[in-house]
This record gives C-alpha cells, structure tokens and sequence, in this order.
C-alpha cells in the first residue's frame, strides 16, 4: 500500500507543480492543458509521467529542447514523500485524507512564497474552507491530531497561531517605522492550519516554524547568502513546521511535557 501512496503523491505533486507556476500569475490551472512554458507545445500523457518523463526525456522539452528544471522532480519526490510518512503515521482513513489536503495545499503555498514572496489569499481562502469542514468533522468524529482537546480547540489554535504573528507584525512595524516584518499571508495562513491541528499542535507548528526560520536565516546570514536586512520567506518554514507537527507533533509535546514538570 505505501508504494501506491507514494506513486499517488508523486502525481498529485505533478499538478502541484502546475498551480505553483499558474496560480500567482493569475492563470486557470485547468486550461490550458500541461504544455511547455517556452514553445507552448501541449505535451502528451508521456511527457507527463512524474519523475519518469523527467529522466527519460533527458531533463529537456520534448519539442523545443529547452532544459526542464530540477525543482519539478523536486516537488514530485517532495509530495511523494510527505505521503507516504503521513501514511505511515494514520494509515489509510479520514485522517490521511485530511492531512494530505492540507499539505499539498501548504506545499504550493510553501514554494509560491519561496518564489514570489507572497502567499495567495485564494490559497488561504480554500484550506480555511476546509478546515471549518474539518471542525464540524470532529465534533463527531474526534480526530488524532487534537488529542483530547475542547470543542474549541480549533478557533484557540487560530487565536495562537495567526495572534501572535499579528502582534509580532504589529510590534516589528512599531519599531521599525512602518516596515512590514511579517507579511501579512503569513498570519492568515495560520487560521486553516489552526482549524486543522487544534490549539496545542498549532501552538508546536509556530515554534517549530519560527525555530527552523531563524536557524536557517541565521545559517544564511553566516555563509553569506543573505544578509541581516534580507526579506527571506517564511511561508517555507510554517509548512516544514506544520508536517513535523502532523507526523511528530505530540511525541514532541509529550517531551516538552515531561521535560517542565520535571524542573
């Protein structure tokens, strides 16, 4: 079963990769069909193949033979691989399927910002959606990811997620005179993933997020690849931090746990 989760994922991370180039250039991700961006030949269900084609076609257009990027593969793999160990971790059932929607939805979030620093409100607008769907969802059928929660655990994970980066944004504009510190598609990012992981995992998933983000920044910053007053995206850190919560989140709560009330 895992090799068909994962072969799953390497296809929908194909169309990942169409809604990563098309949505922030306000294009419809269903028309055209999958075409090369450069001679705007349609491609066939051959070239299509994730990975596969990639390799067969010697990394090139079929057609005008222009090189094809490696950040496609990349993406492919990528979604793959984030199914496969979401699969390892609920098996197959509601909560895989819910998990794995909310992921490929952060994995084009992820790389949109990476690319065009901005994380599009359409994006945040559909997964929040969802997530209120996955709210009335748990009311009946209580899902893994909240533990033994409220009711209102969700709309709590809101209030800590996407407050306290509204009141990091606020204050970093205060000191810096009007200069945005964080964007603005970073706060509301964290409504749908408050709906999804409730308020104690969304509270993981913003430690984690700001944690990995300032040691890769500082990393960065070091090696010299950006320097201290660089804009560098966060949106990539907040779904690294999400995953990890969705496959590790309550391992690393239960140490946090143990870890306070042993002091």
């Amino acid at each position: 079963m895992g090799i068909q989760v994962f072969v799953l994922g390497l296809l929908i991370g194909s169309f990942l990769n169409v809604c990563i180039y098309r949505i922030p250039r306000d294009e419809s991700i269903v028309v055209p069909g999958s075409h090369c961006i450069v001679c705007m030949n349609k491609l066939r269900a051959i070239d299509l193949i994730p990975v596969l084609s990639y390799l067969f076609l010697g990394r090139k257009c079929r057609f005008c033979k222009t090189k094809i990027g490696l950040r496609y593969t990349i993406v492919e793999l990528l979604t793959g691989l984030v199914f496969l160990l979401l699969f390892n971790k609920y098996g197959y059932g509601i909560d895989f399927t819910i998990y794995i929607i909310l992921m490929s939805i952060l994995i084009v979030i992820g790389f949109i910002d990476y690319d065009h620093m901005i994380i599009p409100d359409q994006l945040v607008f559909v997964a929040t959606m969802i997530g209120v769907l996955v709210v009335l969802y748990n009311k009946k059928f209580p899902m893994y990811i909240y533990g033994t929660d409220s009711w209102y655990s969700p709309f709590l994970g809101v209030i800590i997620g996407s407050g306290s980066l509204l009141i990091i944004s606020l204050v970093g504009m205060a000191i810096y005179r009007g200069q945005e510190v964080m964007g603005m598609g970073d706060v509301k990012i964290f409504i749908p993933i408050g709906l999804f992981l409730g308020a104690k995992m969304t509270a993981v998933t913003l430690f984690l997020s700001i944690l990995v983000g300032a040691i890769i920044s500082i990393l960065l910053i070091v090696w010299g690849y950006k320097s201290i007053k660089s804009h560098i995206p966060f949106g990539p850190f907040i779904v690294i931090g999400t995953f990890v919560s969705l496959v590790w989140g309550w391992d690393l709560y239960d140490l946090w746990y143990e870890f306070v009330f042993a002091m």
